[in-house]
């Protein structure tokens, strides 16, 4: 099958040749110490490939917000030392100053990391000056960087009009796996969507009950539906000014023949702390002074079973405050179920954003879905059927 974008396997011979790689490494530092290395590992495969085959690898990446401006405290030159251990070879550190000179003395499979792009103002301004001032450093492009793809700045977009582009390993799985869930899925098709706020993922649910068979809305989001159906939720975080737009969803999904499933068993507490008092009550016999926190077991299990009869599911968010135990239990659950159906064959399971990759963590099966995106910001707007400027700069 052609792939609508150009990979590694179309990139020929690459031996001596300069190979500028945007990579994600934005990752949590603490005293000097790289305390989740998830995204140095998901750039092995393709920096490692290249350099086996004789390129002079550039990795291109920024590092927190220095809007433009150098800032120490922003430099990409801690992240080198865990790099190297994660990549298992040398990696040398090119300052901007240098960079020319750095890089012509470099040797074929050799790998180097340039300093932060974002101390360049025309960066995130996507200017030409500044993606001109990156190509004079290298002959080809590879993006590997999706969860930066739903910007478009000099090094996820630019970069790619005005030299030969190429999706590298972590990038192609990633755009297979997106195509495999919601582009040309198997159906019947679920999504679960949870979270604390329905005015965060608005996009995401109008575009989902056009596109899937079943929609699970779960988190502090549910509320918010279950008091536009005229349930009473207590002291729950609910949105009451989006009880209009709620209802604007529902009858969306009507028309598009999508089962919205909202729990009808919920867990209360009265506070909101780690192991307080807790009932488990339908969704119509929450008291004045309680709080929904999670949805419950009987709801839960009928969810399983929306599950097993279903071919493809996209997960985003949480069903509870899974944070705050006993609060994760409908989260973990739901989310086992999904992981045996996986590992069984009979259910294409693909999840994203930053509370779904700690919520499936915490369930045990983080590795146990077919695909989980790190991504944030971009699988969100790839959830709300946003055209992504740096997937769309690799189209052939």
């Amino acid at each position: 099958m052609t792939k609508a974008f150009r990979t590694l396997d179309d990139i020929g011979d690459i031996h001596g040749r300069r190979v500028l790689v945007r990579e994600d490494l934005n990752v949590p530092l603490s005293d000097g110490v790289v305390t989740d290395d998830t995204r140095l590992r998901a750039t092995v495969a393709t920096v490692a490939e290249l350099a086996d085959k004789g390129a002079i690898v550039l990795v291109l990446a920024h590092f927190g917000r220095p809007k433009g401006q150098r800032n120490p405290e922003m430099s990409l030159s801690p992240i080198v030392k865990p790099y190297e251990s994660v990549l298992g070879r040398p990696v040398r550190f090119v300052d901007w100053d240098v960079a020319t000179e750095a890089v012509a003395a470099m040797q074929p499979g050799e790998i180097a990391v340039l300093e932060n792009t974002r101390f360049f103002a025309g960066e995130e301004k996507n200017d030409r000056e500044t993606i001109d001032r990156f190509a004079a450093l290298g002959d080809l492009y590879v993006n590997d960087a999706f969860s930066a793809a739903h910007r478009a700045h000099a090094s996820t977009e630019g970069l790619a009009y005005v030299l030969p582009a190429f999706a590298g390993r972590a990038m192609e799985a990633e755009l297979d796996a997106l195509q495999k869930a919601l582009g040309e899925p198997q159906h019947p098709v679920a999504a679960v969507v949870g979270g604390a706020k329905v005015s965060t993922k608005l996009d995401v649910l109008k575009h989902l009950v056009s596109r899937v068979d079943h929609l699970i809305i779960g988190g502090g989001m549910a509320n918010t539906f279950l008091a536009a159906r005229g349930v009473s939720v207590g002291k729950s975080l609910c949105e009451h000014e989006l009880t209009g737009t709620a209802e604007e969803i529902l009858d969306a999904a009507d028309r598009a023949h999508c089962t919205v499933h909202l729990p009808y068993d919920v867990v209360t507490a009265t506070e909101f702390r780690p192991n307080p008092p807790t009932r488990t009550v339908n969704v119509h016999e929450v008291a004045a002074d309680e709080m929904i926190l999670d949805v419950g077991p009987a709801a839960v299990e009928a969810l399983g079973d929306v599950l097993k009869n279903c071919r493809t599911l996209v997960w985003n968010g949480p069903m509870g405050a899974f944070e705050t135990p006993p609060f994760d239990a409908a989260t973990v659950a739901l989310a086992r179920t999904a992981a045996a159906l996986t590992k069984e064959g009979s259910l294409t399971s693909v999840a994203g954003g930053g509370d779904t990759v700690a919520a499936l963590n915490q369930a045990g099966v983080g590795d146990a879905f077919t695909f989980v995106s790190t991504a944030g910001g971009a699988f969100l707007e790839w959830m709300e059927g946003r055209e992504l400027p740096g997937v769309a700069a690799l189209a052939r």
